[in-house]
């Protein structure tokens, strides 16, 4: 067990390096000078010139990743907060301190004062949609699975493809119109904020909504498959001749096992739920974590483009690593490789 969880916590730890190269390397190779992408596109040209010797930027690759990791790490402080380059960046948590991401040229605030704030605001939503997805696509896909073939798995089949075929920004032009303009009941966009008359509770309603209709028809879906595999299994029919009754044949043997599979897919879930909203968030005006990566692509905002996509990472490999462990639990035999 030791050394599994060790294995992992390694891959996970170069993982994460091999990412943050990456995701450096690609920012610092594309189109402009460094110090003005950093700076953002209204410096003066004194401040580009100015910049570009604090940071050195004409060191080679591996230096600057190693001094740019180091300000993330907390290592070494950050140049942008240097009083000499007359920036004026200030971060109140000091200019060395570990998960430095830099200024927001975008916000004009340090990044750490904007991210977190609009990555709490894509959990509630994300939770939210999770919370609803798990269930009802367990539920779709055992019944489809028990019933291969049948009128049940044919009619709840065709709604889960039909529900996953949706764009959201389709989903969610048809329920803005609908309860929106046609039944006034919900508000048509969700910033957080009460001052429009509209609760919080029913701002989430719509693009909960829109990301459980586009979501739970896949992973039933694949639910759907792993349980009509089980039921075929010997142990299976072992159990029915045995006398078991379908709920005690389902709950206390099928259902285990036909989670292995779909365990990975609803882990993937929590991904798509915090980086790939996107578009949910831009038809409600929701200020989420993947819009802020979207007005920060758009503006040229490098700091914020590298935080959010190493947290990202970061997310990806913890649903990782959670779903290696959900594995040993869910199959033993996986332990003694």
């Amino acid at each position: 067990m030791a050394i599994f969880l060790a294995k992992r916590l390694t891959m996970m730890l170069l993982t994460m390096i091999a990412a943050s190269f990456l995701v450096f390397a690609v920012c610092e190779f594309t189109p402009g000078s460094v110090a003005r992408k950093s700076l953002g596109p209204f410096a003066t040209q004194e401040q580009v010139d100015l910049l570009t010797r604090k940071l050195k930027a004409d060191d080679p690759l591996l230096v600057r990743y190693g001094r740019w990791a180091g300000v993330l790490l907390g290592v070494i402080p950050d140049p942008l907060q240097d009083p000499d380059t007359g920036l004026n960046f200030k971060d109140s948590r000091g200019a060395q301190y570990f998960g430095n991401f830099g200024y927001s040229t975008l916000n004009k605030l340090p990044v750490n004062d904007v991210i977190w704030d609009r990555l709490g605001n894509t959990a509630i939503l994300g939770g939210l949609a999770f919370l609803l997805i798990v269930p009802l696509s367990i539920v779709f896909g055992i019944f489809s699975g028990l019933k291969e073939g049948g009128v049940l798995d044919r009619v709840l089949s065709i709604v889960s493809i039909t529900f996953t075929s949706i764009p959201e920004f389709a989903s969610g032009v048809f329920l803005v119109t609908l309860f929106v303009i046609l039944w006034p009941v919900l508000p048509g966009t969700s910033p957080l904020d009460t001052g429009s008359g509209w609760s919080i509770p029913s701002q989430l309603v719509l693009p909960v909504a829109v990301l459980v209709i586009y979501d739970f028809g896949y992973v039933a879906r694949m639910i759907r498959v792993s349980m009509i595999g089980v039921m075929e299994k010997p142990y299976i029919r072992t159990a029915v001749l045995k006398g078991m009754t379908t709920r005690q044949v389902v709950l206390g043997h099928a259902l285990r096992n036909a989670m292995i599979a779909p365990f990975t897919v609803l882990l993937l879930q929590i991904n798509f739920l915090i980086s790939g909203v996107v578009v949910t968030e831009l038809v409600f005006a929701y200020p989420g974590f993947g819009r802020l990566l979207l007005d920060a692509s758009l503006f040229g905002d490098i700091a914020t483009i590298e935080a959010a996509t190493l947290i990202t990472v970061a997310i990806a490999v913890v649903t990782q690593f959670i779903g290696d462990i959900g594995y040993m639990l869910l199959d033993p035999r996986i332990r003694l490789r």
